[in-house]
């Protein structure tokens, strides 16, 4: 039985996704609203730079942070003993 459930859930959610992209008109986004004034676009580098490599060096940080506070969590573990 609940895998006829989790079957049909899964069914709708696809179902509804691809409604929802079928029926959303990306023909919107050409006309300009008012007081619209985008900037110059990003070249591939710059894209690269904000979307894929400050990501990965904030997540270095935090997982470096993590192991230098485990590893200190440690020492003091086998000298308390």
């Amino acid at each position: 039985m609940d895998k006829k459930n989790a079957l049909r859930a899964g069914a709708i959610g696809a179902g509804t996704t691809l409604m929802m992209l079928l029926l959303s008109s990306p023909a919107l986004a050409l006309t300009r609203d008012d007081g619209d004034d985008p900037g110059s676009g990003l070249s591939v580098a710059e894209t690269l730079g904000l979307y894929v490599l400050t990501p990965l060096a904030i997540f270095l940080v935090i997982a470096g942070l993590v192991v230098l506070g485990t590893r200190s969590g440690t020492k003091k573990n086998a000298e308390s003993k």
